[in-house]
């Protein structure tokens, strides 16, 4: 109680968002008791908010805590009146910045109103101005959030991170909703645009057509160098699913995948994807889908790339392989944030990036008389 005081005495926050802990959960903290303490003893100040989510660390993932957190934004926040508004919820799954700004570009192009959230856009990176600022100027406000309860649909993008939201919401404040995976690549990108065109009553218009006409340009100009190559990736399921149907869509063969994130929806997905396409990938999650199975798989039969986060670097230097860093944390390559791979403009950086890494090995790797000015 006292610590919520000082918070709102010293920082002067509209809001305070208490998280747990695997220590908080084993004792067995109350934190209803706790803030409605602060609350009836006047810590809390009038049109200040405090809220709360559990986030044991020993009970599934980041992503488990994340999702928590979105289903706490509609249990403190999402407000329903009698009028419904002509807007679309984007909850927003466990994504980069730039990707979430992506996004809101791409529904700004198709003049339809929406809100998202969360929305990290200049606030994980708001601008260096010169100027100290305790809290930037992005983000999704109050009142928007509480306006969400008014909406009259809502996206989830990414089933894991943000289907509980939706459903809360549906429940509390009769918005329907749809869930579609995270847009990267073409065809998940495809679904999202046609999801908020036909929600939203909107058009898709000529600068997305002519977005997607490009993408298929570099892919079809450069089918030669993705064809038949094998991928291993890691990372959180939301990302996995597109990324890997991205990859089938550039003819490329995902052999290995893994995420320690547990649930039915990835199994399904990768079966649904793979058994056909690719009969020999292997795929798995939960807590025994680690780097070193991906790494023992990797070493019994050779990938030609690796895709991840960080903690990738060690496998692709042992192996030798070209190692593209993606999803969360990417923290030894600077300005890998400011890149999205959402949307069609995403889907063109990422196919980019892929070439780049492979034909710079080629480069590298080859016999001296296979060396070419123009591969």
């Amino acid at each position: 109680v006292s610590a919520i005081e000082t918070i709102f005495t010293v920082y002067e926050p509209d809001i305070i968002a208490v998280h747990t802990t695997c220590l908080s959960e084993t004792i067995g903290d109350d934190l209803t008791q706790i803030i409605s303490k602060a609350v009836e003893e006047g810590k809390v100040p009038e049109g200040k908010r405090v809220i709360y989510c559990n986030t044991p660390s020993y009970v599934g993932t980041h992503i488990t805590g994340y999702s928590n957190q979105l289903s706490a934004f509609v249990k403190f926040f999402s407000t329903a009146t009698p009028k419904k508004r002509n807007v679309i919820n984007l909850i927003a799954g466990w994504m980069e910045p730039s990707d979430m700004r992506e996004i809101k570009r791409i529904a700004k192009v198709m003049e339809a109103r929406t809100i998202m959230f969360p929305d990290m856009t200049d606030v994980l990176d708001a601008p260096l101005t010169g100027k100290y600022q305790m809290y930037p100027d992005g983000g999704t406000t109050m009142p928007d959030m509480i306006a969400t309860g008014d909406s009259k649909f809502s996206i989830g993008l990414g089933a894991y991170s943000t289907e509980d939201a939706c459903v809360k919401l549906e429940s509390k404040c009769k918005v329907k909703f749809e869930v579609v995976e995270i847009p990267i690549g073409l065809k998940a990108t495809d679904r999202f645009i046609m999801a908020l065109s036909r929600h939203a009553n909107v058009p898709v218009p000529d600068t997305l057509k002519d977005e997607r006409g490009r993408l298929l340009d570099l892919i079809a100009d450069n089918a030669k160098y993705f064809w038949g190559k094998r991928v291993a990736l890691f990372g959180d399921p939301d990302t996995l699913i597109p990324l890997t149907e991205y990859l089938l869509t550039l003819d490329m063969k995902p052999v290995y995948i893994v995420t320690g994130t547990p649930g039915k929806h990835f199994d399904d997905e990768m079966g649904r994807m793979l058994n056909k396409a690719v009969p020999e990938a292997k795929y798995k999650s939960g807590e025994r889908a680690d780097m070193f199975q991906l790494h023992q798989w990797i070493k019994q039969e050779p990938v030609d790339l690796l895709i991840g986060n960080s903690y990738g670097k060690y496998i692709a230097r042992d192996e030798n392989i070209p190692f593209i860093r993606t999803g969360f944390p990417v923290v030894d390559r600077p300005g890998n944030n400011f890149f999205p791979h959402t949307g069609y403009v995403g889907a063109t950086n990422l196919a980019i990036k892929i070439l780049e890494k492979l034909l710079d090995h080629q480069d590298r790797n080859c016999p001296e008389e296979k060396m070419e000015f123009q591969m």
